[in-house]
């Protein structure tokens, strides 16, 4: 199965980067964030896995942070966009 991978540098975020993988269907198969709130992203890891991506970037889009002009969730849309663009990979 050819997959799509990316590593994220995030922006305005505790979190520093997000590392995303998807099948050829862009359908998230793992996300992981170094930094931030742990057990927050996990769960976000755990819920979006097994999604389309355009499902998850329509749900999370946007989010902010506190006073924060964005968020984990928003910066993993922010990953999930350039993840669309990368080449296949061959599993």
């Amino acid at each position: 199965m050819a997959t799509k991978h990316v590593q994220y540098q995030t922006q305005g975020t505790c979190s520093q980067l997000i590392d995303v993988t998807c099948d050829e269907n862009d359908v998230i198969k793992q996300v992981f964030f170094l930094g931030g709130c742990n057990g927050n992203l996990q769960g976000i890891s755990q819920l979006v896995r097994g999604q389309k991506i355009d499902d998850v970037i329509k749900r999370l889009d946007g989010i902010r942070c506190g006073v924060k002009r964005t968020s984990c969730p928003d910066q993993l849309c922010r990953a999930l966009e350039q993840l669309k663009q990368a080449p296949l990979e061959n599993a």
